[in-house]
């Protein structure tokens, strides 16, 4: 059987070794593509029911069999059969182009930041050797548009390493981690107060990359999005790590988000139209499908005008590897 392209297999329910149900069973895993009828008297009802009920089989034909209720059944098994064979073929075609796709956006977000660095070079030497008369900044604007542009690429790169990298895990130090990224954001608004209470009386394990991400998204978020006229703007992270998660809360008092829109921040390119900042839209999808990736929730709370919280809960792996 193995040897040929097998379509629909019939079995009487009565064999002189095996039931027509075991012997489907049996051929379950190696030939689980053709269609499977059973001629039966309804000697075993249960069975074949049970079969039915697992996929063993996908329908039987009573004895003494009607001819032309055979050969309904033969029809009808052989389209679902072919049906289910274009399915595949298409699943494995889109699956094909959505690798092929995922690469071509890797390796292009890849090629557009070099040229992007060369031209930050320019302007810094331009800058140093006071080549260029600039009184209106536009130097300064061209810098700006860069960065939201190899911003947004790395936000690109980010998805497709959270998507395609296996998940690792590794001792994480929560207070470690977390300076390292408040140091990449700290210089965009020198006037925030960054807080940090971590409390970590047991070891944790997780992915260090995706936690990576999400810190770094959500603390890019919190100081983007601070109040022009805030006189003391703060961010405060909390950390408090037990022995099978660990829970994390980010909070500001920024400008916060409308009410209307806190069930779409998390879609892909979704922009809030309250603020003079818009972002790329993909950052908070980011967080949510590598949250997914580790089996990590996120809640967010927030008053327009007043704030934004963000906790989120994370599972200690600690365990699996001891």
């Amino acid at each position: 059987m193995k040897s040929i392209d097998v379509h629909i297999i019939i079995a009487d329910q009565k064999m002189p070794v095996s039931t027509g149900v075991e012997f489907f069973n049996e051929i379950k895993d190696t030939l689980p593509d053709p269609m499977r009828i059973l001629l039966t008297g309804y000697t075993d009802v249960e069975d074949i029911i049970d079969a039915i009920n697992k996929g063993h089989i996908f329908s039987y034909i009573k004895k003494p069999w009607d001819e032309h209720e055979l050969h309904r059944a033969i029809n009808n098994a052989f389209e679902i059969y072919s049906t289910r064979k274009q399915l595949k073929e298409k699943i494995l075609e889109l699956e094909k182009i959505n690798d092929e796709l995922n690469r071509f956006i890797y390796s292009t977000s890849h090629d557009l930041r070099s040229p992007l660095m060369s031209v930050l070079g320019i302007i810094n030497l331009s800058r140093l050797d006071n080549s260029v008369t600039d009184p209106n900044g536009y130097l300064n604007m061209i810098e700006a548009c860069i960065l939201k542009l190899d911003g947004f690429i790395q936000k690109i790169i980010e998805y497709y390493r959270n998507s395609r990298l296996d998940v690792e895990y590794e001792k994480i130090d929560f207070e470690h981690l977390i300076q390292e990224c408040i140091g990449s954001f700290r210089h965009q608004n020198t006037s925030i107060q960054f807080q940090v209470n971590v409390d970590q009386p047991v070891d944790f394990k997780g992915d260090t990359f995706r936690i990576s991400v999400i810190l770094n998204n959500l603390i890019s978020n919190a100081v983007k999005y601070q109040k022009p006229d805030e006189s003391n703007p703060k961010v405060i992270l909390s950390v408090k790590v037990e022995p099978h998660k660990a829970t994390m809360s980010i909070e500001d008092n920024g400008i916060g988000i409308l009410s209307e829109h806190l069930n779409n921040i998390f879609k892909m390119f979704f922009r809030s139209k309250n603020n003079n900042k818009p972002g790329s839209g993909i950052g908070l999808y980011i967080v949510k499908e590598a949250l997914n990736k580790i089996g990590g929730t996120i809640n967010v709370e927030s008053k327009y005008g007043e704030g934004t919280q963000f906790e989120i809960s994370i599972p200690n792996r600690n365990d699996f590897d001891s």
